[in-house]
């Protein structure tokens, strides 16, 4: 049976807290940086510029809660911490990668609509 319009607005709101856990600021950057190898949290951070350590903690933790990346204590000297994509955190490149291509392809209608936007505001909004 198909889905209605209200069937499929219940389900998307259903998915919203998902989506806030992995789409907010931080959390597609570390998810592109851990995609291809494992990294050490300093590494992570050296990657991501104006990024805190605290931002890159809680980050990290709310993606290993979500079960995106797993997280390896390296029992060396010093004792390091190294992270890594789970299987789940894999399943999204395919999805993040299309999104990233729709970001490139459309960036500049973006900027041109943004640009379009502010001005017709000010325009608007003089006194």
């Amino acid at each position: 049976m198909p889905k209605t319009q209200d069937t499929v607005i219940v389900e998307a709101v259903a998915t919203r807290p998902i989506l806030e856990q992995i789409a907010n600021k931080w959390s597609v950057l570390i998810l592109t940086v851990v995609c291809s190898e494992p990294a050490r949290f300093n590494a992570i951070k050296r990657r991501l510029e104006g990024i805190t350590h605290k931002a890159l903690t809680e980050a990290l933790r709310r993606l290993e809660r979500n079960g995106l990346v797993s997280r390896r204590v390296i029992t060396s000297s010093p004792i390091a911490v190294e992270y890594s994509l789970t299987a789940l955190g894999h399943s999204l490149r395919e999805p993040f990668s299309a999104l990233y291509a729709w970001a490139v392809q459309h960036q500049g209608e973006v900027q041109t609509a943004q640009v379009a936007f502010d001005q017709h505001k000010l325009a608007n909004y003089k006194d």
